[in-house]
């Protein structure tokens, strides 16, 4: 039940609707009870009373209390729908935003350790199943105590004993269904979510890698795979369903055994002398008695869900209330006009990986220098620039921007004064002008066209322009055109420090040279670094900085380092004079020079 307690105080934030959902529910049940009281009551006594009593029983008394009722019943519950689902939109509202609130600092180093499939299901079907809470156990808990109470009391006014014993009979339902039937659902419920879980994750990653289970033989492997989970999962829904039967089961053979004992008690008390004014009566207590029950219907299963709401619950606080592992300061130094770089003795290795990715790493640059940082694959290029925007905090050593730590910037500060393009640039489900204005919020339509005209874009400017819809992923864009549309956000982002990584990947040469011009033209004034394994155009940049093993081996000019004839020079010798080293050419014929780039 703890596991729960965080989420409780979400819904207090909503107490007064959720308050007044319960109140117009319980006046609903006490309209539905009256309706069905009254008119049992109301038929034997007009069935008593017959022909002779056509002057002397009050038809309208009755007649209008039915009338009213209905009337308090049906608005009662449309009341009721619109204003307990209204309120828990709004929990759910607030419960997806203090989970999101919770799992965003996570990243990456925490979250890169669950698969994106996973925590999505966490992120949107676990707290989906947590407005169960108030729906199917807080709501119908309360409203049946409510009328368990004021239904006991008005009819003990009319027999004492047979009022208490419907009473008994019922905080007896209250009290012993629900830790009943929690304890018989629990292991259900955890069950359910954790299939519900499995099988969605085995299913995405058929969806998402048919192709290669198709092409290798294993699809049918994965697919029997995926049966064997849906079944397992089908299985614990009819386990589920039959406690709910069983419930309902239990529930109605105690209502026949208490109606039973009711009319016994009354049969001949009802009117103090066994008088024909007692057959309505006997009718009214045996109607009531049903009715009553009926408010016992949703509190009898309900309990066998809490089992599954705590499963979810607990799931995610595995996640939310881990600590993050980089916490950014309130409050730092303001963003600066310029930023100059310094790195010391910089060590990091991933989370449960024993070889450092960056080892005994020091390098400055200084403001508006624009250098590049060149190596084989896994020399830990790409990990420099994740700790240069905290994504990650290194072990040892230190970062400082302007000669202040990086840890005593603030997170905004950090930001505003940081322009990155990744190696996978994601394209949202929105316009092409939502997708541009991420980076730059107030850009108009006219500095977004220049900046899609800059990076080589023009032509998704033509038929709908900025008001095209990209589509999911970015589908409509090959990979090139995906990089340049991060090269753009970049430049719209006004930020005195660029962080690339392999910006010129997958385009070709003629647009990889414009973009290049383009770096160096609006670079000015701006400390660029660059991520690449491309050689083309190195030689605009103020220097080229060599990792190996996550270290720095060399750093100069193009010039300089082609003097020096070190690994940078090699990199551009022919495949056969270079064939012992790294292989550093994407080209196939041996004696042409490796000027495309290094794997």
């Amino acid at each position: 039940m703890r596991a729960l307690l965080p989420y409780l105080a979400l819904y207090r934030r909503h107490g007064g609707q959720l308050a007044l959902g319960v109140l117009l529910a319980i006046i609903t049940l006490l309209a539905s009870i009256g309706l069905l009281t009254l008119s049992g009551w109301f038929l034997a006594g007009a069935a008593t009373a017959g022909a002779a009593g056509l002057y002397s029983f009050n038809y309208m008394l009755p007649a209008a209390g039915v009338r009213g009722a209905a009337i308090t019943r049906t608005a009662g519950r449309w009341a009721e729908r619109v204003v307990s689902h209204d309120a828990t939109f709004r929990v759910l509202q607030h419960l997806r935003l203090y989970t999101f609130s919770r799992i965003l600092p996570l990243s990456p180093g925490v979250t890169a350790r669950l698969r994106r499939a996973e925590l999505l299901n966490r992120l949107v079907a676990d707290v989906d199943t947590l407005d169960h809470l108030y729906l199917r156990v807080i709501s119908p808990l309360a409203g049946a105590l409510v009328v368990t109470l004021v239904v006991s009391a008005g009819l003990c006014l009319l027999d004492p004993r047979a009022g208490l014993t419907l009473g008994a009979v019922m905080l007896a339902i209250l009290a012993l269904f629900p830790p009943l039937f929690y304890r018989a659902g629990k292991p259900v419920g955890e069950a359910l979510t954790a299939l519900r879980a499995d099988y969605r994750l085995q299913l995405t990653a058929w969806l998402s890698g048919n192709a290669e289970l198709t092409l290798y033989g294993a699809a049918e492997r994965y697919r029997r795979r995926l049966d064997d989970c849906e079944q397992r999962w089908q299985d614990q829904q009819r386990r589920q369903s039959g406690l709910g039967a069983g419930a309902q089961s239990l529930l109605l053979l105690v209502t026949g055994l208490t109606l039973t004992g009711v009319l016994w008690q009354v049969a001949g008390d009802v009117g103090g002398d066994g008088s024909s004014g007692s057959g309505p009566l006997v009718a009214l207590f045996a109607f009531a008695t049903l009715a009553a029950f009926e408010a016992l219907g949703p509190v009898a299963g309900a309990f066998q869900h809490l089992g599954q709401v705590i499963a979810c619950a607990v799931r995610l606080n595995a996640v939310v209330q881990r600590s993050p592992e980089v916490i950014f300061p309130a409050a730092g130094p303001a963003p600066a006009a310029g930023v100059a770089l310094s790195v010391s003795r910089l060590r990091f290795h991933y989370p449960q990986q024993t070889v450092a990715a960056v080892d005994d790493l020091t390098l400055t640059v200084a403001a508006g220098e624009h250098i590049a940082l060149l190596g084989h694959t896994g020399s830990g290029k790409s990990t420099l620039l994740q700790l240069l925007t905290r994504a990650w905090d290194p072990q040892e050593g230190e970062i400082r921007l302007n000669d202040v730590p990086l840890r005593e910037w603030s997170e905004s500060a950090l930001r505003a004064m940081t322009a990155v393009v990744e190696q996978r640039v994601h394209i949202f489900s929105a316009t092409l002008r939502d997708n541009l204005r991420l980076a730059a919020p107030d850009a108009d339509d006219e500095q977004l066209s220049t900046i899609l005209r800059q990076v080589g874009l023009d032509k998704l400017l033509t038929g709908e322009g900025l008001n095209a819809w990209i589509g999911e992923g970015g589908r409509a864009l090959s990979g090139g055109e995906q990089r340049r549309m991060g090269i753009a956000r970049a430049l719209l982002h006004d930020a005195p420090l660029w962080l690339l990584d392999e910006p010129t990947e997958g385009l070709d040469a003629v647009t990889e040279q414009q973009i290049l011009h383009l770096l160096a033209t609006l670079g000015q004034g701006r400390t660029v670094v660059i991520v690449t394994h491309r050689l083309r155009g190195l030689e605009r940049l103020d220097r080229i900085c060599i990792l190996d093993r996550g270290t720095l081996i060399e750093q100069g000019s193009h010039q300089a380092l082609m003097a020096q004839r070190g690994r940078y020079y090699h990199y551009h010798r022919p495949l056969e004079v270079y064939s012992s080293a790294i292989n550093p050419c994407r080209s196939v014929v041996a004696s042409r020079p490796c000027s495309d780039g290094l794997e």
